[in-house]
């Protein structure tokens, strides 16, 4: 699959300005974390950018559109890793791709909750202030603390390089994802 055949099969399923965001962030960070793995960086964008892509859709059968979507297409490594963007959908992590999607999908969106009450945003955000809201409840409450932890340890990384990763890559595409 190509990354433009991902984008037409995301602009036929979403429409929401925020959640294409989201999901163009979690790509992005994918991207720059298959790089620096070594791994296919069209494989890790691309599942990155779908895996929330029928979520407005079928919010009901997420993510079984799109996973079975990607399989009917042979590209079972990318359904694999977008049925498993969820650890309590109790699907195996049989790979780094698998890990780094649960690790970066949740963390991305808190990270741009916290740009987004800040003057500067993302400019000049360090761990320590992500960190410190990840500890208030109140904050973005609706992102589950518990996929933010459990991410970055399948992963194998520490929270706070993670945090510093992610808004490395978010600095430097802040201009597209005004943030």
């Amino acid at each position: 699959m190509t990354r433009s055949e991902a984008r037409a099969i995301l602009t036929e399923l979403t429409t929401n300005p925020s959640l294409l965001r989201h999901m163009r962030s979690v790509e992005l960070v994918m991207e720059a974390y298959a790089e620096k793995f070594g791994e296919d960086k069209d494989e890790w964008a691309i599942a990155g950018l779908l895996h929330d892509a029928d979520y407005e859709a079928f919010p009901e059968k997420h993510p079984a559109v799109i996973v079975e979507r990607l399989r009917t297409m042979n590209e079972n490594k990318i359904a694999h890793a977008i049925s498993a963007h969820y650890t309590k959908w109790n699907v195996p992590y049989t790979n780094t791709l698998d890990k780094a999607l649960l690790a970066c999908d949740e963390l991305t969106g808190f990270i741009i909750a916290c740009c987004q009450v800040r003057p500067d945003g993302v400019s000049s955000l360090e761990p320590k202030s992500v960190i410190k809201k990840l500890k208030d409840k109140s904050f973005a409450a609706k992102v589950e603390r518990d996929e933010v932890y459990k991410g970055a340890e399948l992963l194998g990384v520490d929270l706070t390089e993670h945090i510093h990763f992610i808004v490395k890559v978010l600095q430097t595409n802040k201009a597209e994802l005004e943030i």
